[in-house]
């Protein structure tokens, strides 16, 4: 599988421009074929990737699951060491990339509590689109909005869009994201992908000490048509996600999604016909410690993590 591109090198310079001056470890990684090269991912991590199968597990308590300090940053970080762009109601702001190097940016978006409405596009040249996404938040100050798109080849512009009305604007930052592709590598290295055929859907259900969900989303190269969901309680959404990418090998989604209380559930649809199959890994990105870190999927067995900590099933 080859995740945004043959060789990802992100350079120390716009690093330590996006994060304040801070310069930030750039990983450098490759994809071969099928196989993933796990060289840039640190020992600590290699140790703790679980073995093959299944039973994929969450990270450790307490612990994001990433090693070496290569864990990625979380919005909160991002409006750290930014400068946020309001963005009003119904206006268009966006954000231009012009150096080959830059692969992948991260996209973060928030409120002062409102409702966010919005649509981030990646434009690549005249009147191309190939990425796009529609995004509802009920509270983006407690559920803040956090993605990467990937960017190849340079020339790439970020679209944010505030769709809601004058009453509700938002805050974003689009910066390089040179760390988050370390999560993303590691995420598809250590997770068992779940297959979801067009038209079906798989649920996520999470305990309370999970406070923050990280899902990959890929294809095999076809067209990428999917929306995500948090839901918490009977149909009360939190967060949707309208997702669509021309190739989703080429331009796999990422994203975190904060899942603070309880009874979160994290439900994907694939909105594409049956020819258009779509993989999927959703696993815990944060976990609180000392409490239960399973996982379970369409109501069925809790998956464990590797230490052996894990609920009943549902």
């Amino acid at each position: 599988m080859k995740l945004f591109s043959a060789v990802t090198v992100l350079s120390l310079a716009a690093s330590a421009s996006a994060f304040g001056g801070v310069v930030v470890p750039s990983p450098s990684f490759a994809f071969r074929g099928s196989a993933m090269s796990m060289s840039s991912i640190p020992q600590a991590a290699r140790a703790r990737a679980p073995g093959p199968g299944p039973a994929v597990g969450a990270p450790a308590p307490g612990v994001s699951g990433r090693g070496g300090g290569m864990r990625s940053a979380s919005s909160k970080e991002v409006f750290a060491n930014s400068t946020p762009v309001k963005v009003q109601g119904g206006s268009l702001r966006t954000f231009s990339f012009s150096s080959p190097v830059v692969e992948a940016v991260s996209v973060s978006m928030r409120t002062e509590g409102r409702p966010l409405n919005a649509n981030v596009d990646l434009w690549q040249g005249p009147d191309n689109t190939p990425q796009k996404m529609g995004v509802y938040v009920e509270d983006a100050r407690l559920r803040p909005f956090n993605a990467v798109i990937a960017t190849p080849r340079g020339q790439n512009t970020v679209a944010i869009r505030n769709t809601a009305q004058m009453e509700f604007p938002l805050d974003a930052a689009v910066l390089p994201s040179p760390v988050q592709n370390a999560d993303i590598q590691e995420l598809a290295e250590s997770t068992a992908p779940v297959t979801i055929q067009g038209g079906a859907l798989k649920t996520y259900s999470f305990a309370p000490s999970v406070s923050s969900v990280q899902i990959l989303l890929s294809t095999d190269g076809r067209p990428l048509n999917a929306r995500i969901e948090l839901l918490q309680g009977p149909n009360n959404n939190k967060q949707v996600v309208e997702l669509y990418t021309e190739d989703g090998m080429e331009r796999p989604f990422f994203a975190i999604v904060e899942t603070p209380g309880t009874g979160n559930v994290v439900r994907v649809v694939n909105t594409a016909p049956l020819e258009f199959p779509m993989s999927a890994r959703v696993e815990p990105y944060l976990v609180e410690p000392g409490q239960d870190e399973g996982v379970v999927i369409d109501g069925g067995n809790t998956r464990a993590n590797e230490r052996g900590l894990g609920g009943l099933p549902l």
